[in-house]
């Protein structure tokens, strides 16, 4: 199952720590208005549909769109678009646990929202959807302005709309998108043990023992919802946390891959060529350059790490 920041996009964002905003033609139409099932490894969309009509797949299950509409995607949720040719709204692309975080000391409930797949149908005269496109429209502001504390200011917009979002969920019967199975209740617990282990190496026959099945029907419940194995998921949170590592700490490689639980570096590099196609330093090298381009700086004057 394809994983991207954004449809499409391999390299990591200079915006990895907070969020990106677009407009669905933008990404749309040069897919001819299909967006092909894929997921975001830490990444919330919130989708806000003001014309147009079309079908999003959710974790499995197709639902229709109609405007206006709010689609709520939470991080790893497995989703694709067919839009009709005349779709039109805005597109937020959030890193969800600065969210969470924000959420958990604002309004605690509010993490379900940023958890739960939603489809979210709304009349437009709604006092609760009025608020809904002046916020979006002031976090595009934000995302374009590249001021001091724009980050800061945008994941606080972020947070008020989805505060819009709960308050139209509870007044609102949304799409039941969000019912856990026992297959996805059985893959959450998974994502939580690799989590807690991703660093200690186990294999994938530890992880199905400590969940009282075999290596087997975990890696087939794996495909089934998330369309990769057991052993990619475990590999991809590997990748994940040594990604943040690279951008956002100052250790050289060698600390970085024994962080990580690799006793050796040159292994380490091969094993995250083999994912990302990069070298962990080229890697570290291209995200630090388009987070400086973001910012102003000069990408030019920043100092190699090792």
């Amino acid at each position: 199952m394809p994983n991207y920041a954004l449809y499409g996009d391999q390299a990591q964002p200079g915006w990895y720590d907070s969020y990106d905003f677009e407009w669905i033609p933008q990404r749309s139409r040069p897919y001819n208005w299909q967006i092909q099932p894929h997921t975001h490894d830490g990444f919330l969309q919130i989708l806000y549909m003001q014309k147009g009509r079309g079908e999003v797949l959710l974790n499995n299950t197709k639902w229709q769109m109609v405007a206006p509409c709010l689609v709520v995607v939470p991080a790893r949720t497995v989703h694709g678009f067919h839009y009709s040719a005349d779709t039109d709204g805005p597109v937020i692309t959030a890193a969800q646990k600065p969210l969470e975080s924000l959420a958990g000391m604002l309004m605690p409930e509010l993490i379900q929202t940023i958890r739960s797949p939603a489809v979210i149908p709304h009349a437009e005269s709604s006092r609760y959807a009025d608020g809904l496109l002046p916020l979006f429209l002031a976090a595009e502001r934000e995302f374009h302005t590249h001021a001091q504390g724009h980050s800061a200011a945008g994941m606080s917009l972020l947070t008020a709309l989805l505060v819009q979002i709960s308050r139209l969920s509870s007044v609102l019967e949304p799409a039941p998108v969000a019912a856990q199975s026992r297959k996805a209740a059985q893959v959450e617990r998974f994502r939580t043990l690799v989590d807690q282990k991703f660093r200690s190496h186990q294999p994938v026959s530890d992880y199905a023992s400590a969940m009282g099945m075999t290596p087997g029907q975990l890696s087939r419940i794996c495909r089934e919802l998330l369309g990769v194995s057991a052993l990619d998921v475990i590999n991809a949170r590997l990748i994940h946390e040594a990604q943040r590592d690279l951008v956002y700490t100052p250790n050289s490689v060698k600390q970085l891959a024994a962080s990580l639980g690799f006793n050796d570096e040159a292994y380490f590099g091969r094993f995250f060529r083999k994912h990302t196609n990069m070298s962990p330093r080229a890697f570290r090298q291209q995200v630090l350059q388009q987070m400086r381009r973001q910012d102003g700086g000069d990408p030019e004057g920043e100092d190699e790490l090792n």
